[in-house]
């Protein structure tokens, strides 16, 4: 389902979306396995050019993860089942206040999120909450730039923040006798925040450089930014976070101000924290920072539906590269209502069947066996607050075109779908996500991101353990019926990466029997 920050997919890093990604609670199966720190799809864009540490992507492989889940000793999983539970409390200016207790070291996590991101920007405006989440850290009306982020170091901690699609974040690791320190600092510049002309123009520089690195110098995340802007013709999923860079160059300070005074407010905010902290400590805290900072009225969010698709809509991207690549998008739903949808949770594990282990079918029958291809993911991404979607893609083998790949899957599928998903691939995938989901309570800080992208998304704060058993639920029909009714033509834009020195007449429209829209 798509990011320190930012967030983007797994498949097709994309825009400022570098090795690191932004914290994401891990609902498919790839996320889970991101759950120990990392973030999703949708668009991301990365503020990487501080000098405090970024998150990095740890190499959570399945075979970790059922190590870690086999190796817990019995008194230690009675102990976390004792943790699982979350202290909340809603201040009267609607801002929310949940904590996770963790007193394994002497540590705190401290994040706040706000429930704007990429999404919410509007025509040419776009960046801007990438740009605004830079401001953040250049000074209030009683803080200099960059003291922010030098008052957190000088305590021993760290700090950054990220800007997804969906929402944008801020976080503080350091020692527990410094919260107070992290709380302060978030409430002074929630309201209090300085838009400086000139450090406005410097940030703006920075953005459009890492947009230039980070997707315009970047074959991959090129292909991803136009495989959205190809699958959504009304979604603002359609809309880089980054940014376009006809949009940055024409971007003003007021732009930035506007967005400021219309999100960043506590009736759009969570407040998380997790670690070696006491709950009601937490919420005198809270209320000692945050209480005295007034609601605001929010801007109206409409509606902005996709319109049905009705035919394969291609992409060809020419970019310098060694290899072709193809991606495959289809239309699906996203994870709306955790105890009555159950789509989302046969499309997570559908993901799983075909990519989610080293003999998964995809890897098993198109690499290794047919050799048509010499990589292959697969993954769904249906934790948004818009409509999910479910991504294929590959790297063809010496000698082979992305015809012939897209040939090979499309048989792949119709043996999924009149034969159904065997017991033991059923069992594999959903013994991976229970080991993911024990495993992701070993980092404080996914436990912190955990409850704030769920919050951010409008679902339950403890969704996730909902996800993980109605995961275990899912049934071998309930795999094959999604894929028969969501991996269809009617759902499909398709991308392709053309090296430069290769011309479009060689990779073709697809099979002859396929149809373009």
């Amino acid at each position: 389902m798509r990011e320190a920050v930012v967030e983007a997919t797994v498949r097709l890093v994309p825009v400022s979306v570098t090795s690191s990604f932004q914290p994401m609670i891990l609902f498919c199966l790839k996320h889970f396995r991101l759950l120990a720190g990392a973030p999703a799809r949708a668009g991301a864009a990365r503020s990487c050019y501080r000098k405090t540490p970024h998150l990095r992507r740890p190499g959570v492989f399945w075979a970790s993860c059922l190590m870690a889940l086999a190796l817990q000793p019995w008194g230690a999983m009675t102990h976390a089942a004792e943790d699982l539970k979350v202290h909340s409390k809603t201040l009267e200016n609607g801002l929310e206040v949940f904590v996770k207790v963790d007193n394994r070291a002497p540590v705190a996590v401290s994040m706040v999120w706000y429930r704007a991101g990429g999404m919410d920007e509007t025509g040419g405006t776009t960046g801007v909450a990438h740009v605004l989440e830079h401001m953040m850290f250049q000074g209030t009306r009683t803080t200099a730039p960059g003291e922010f982020a030098r008052l957190i170091a000088q305590v021993g901690g760290r700090s950054n923040a990220f800007t997804a699609s969906d929402y944008t974040g801020y976080f503080q690791e350091l020692h527990k006798s410094n919260l107070e320190l992290a709380l302060r600092l978030e409430a002074d510049r929630m309201v209090n925040l300085n838009l400086d002309e000139q450090e406005f123009d410097k940030e703006l520089r920075v953005v459009m450089e890492e947009r230039r690195q980070r997707v315009d110098d970047n074959p991959h995340a090129l292909v991803y930014e136009r495989l959205n802007a190809a699958m959504y013709m009304a979604h603002p999923y359609r809309q880089p976070v980054v940014g376009w860079m006809s949009d940055l160059e024409n971007l003003q300070l007021n732009d930035a101000r506007a967005w400021y005074e219309a999100w960043y407010a506590p009736n759009n905010a969570i407040l998380v924290v997790a670690g070696d902290v006491e709950p009601e400590a937490v919420f005198s805290l809270a209320e000692k920072y945050f209480g005295a900072i007034e609601a605001r009225a929010l801007p109206a969010r409409k509606p902005r539906a996709e319109p049905e698709q009705t035919g394969i809509r291609r992409v060809v991207v020419k970019a310098p590269s060694r290899l072709p690549t193809m991606t495959m998008a289809y239309h699906a739903p996203r994870l709306a209502d955790v105890e009555g949808d159950w789509e989302p949770y046969a499309l997570s594990i559908l993901a799983g069947v075909l990519d989610g282990y080293s003999a998964a079918r995809l890897e098993r029958e198109l690499v290794r066996n047919a050799r048509v291809a010499n990589s292959v993911s697969s993954d769904y991404d249906g934790l948004r607050r818009g409509p999910g979607a479910f991504f294929v893609s590959f790297t063809p083998a010496q000698g082979k075109t992305v015809e012939d790949v897209e040939r090979a899957w499309r048989n792949q599928l119709e043996l999924l779908i009149s034969e159904g998903v065997r017991d033991d691939e059923l069992q594999r995938v959903k013994s991976q996500v229970v080991a993911s989901q024990v495993y992701s309570e070993d980092s404080v800080y996914g436990q912190a991101a955990r409850i704030g992208r769920m919050r951010s998304l409008g679902l339950p704060h403890d969704a996730a353990t909902t996800i993980t058993e109605r995961l275990r639920g899912v049934t071998s029909e309930q795999v094959r019926e999604v894929a028969r009714k969501y991996l269809i033509d009617d759902k499909l834009t398709v991308a392709v990466l053309v090296p430069e020195d290769v011309t479009t007449a060689d990779i073709g429209d697809g099979p002859k029997e396929m149809e373009a829209e």
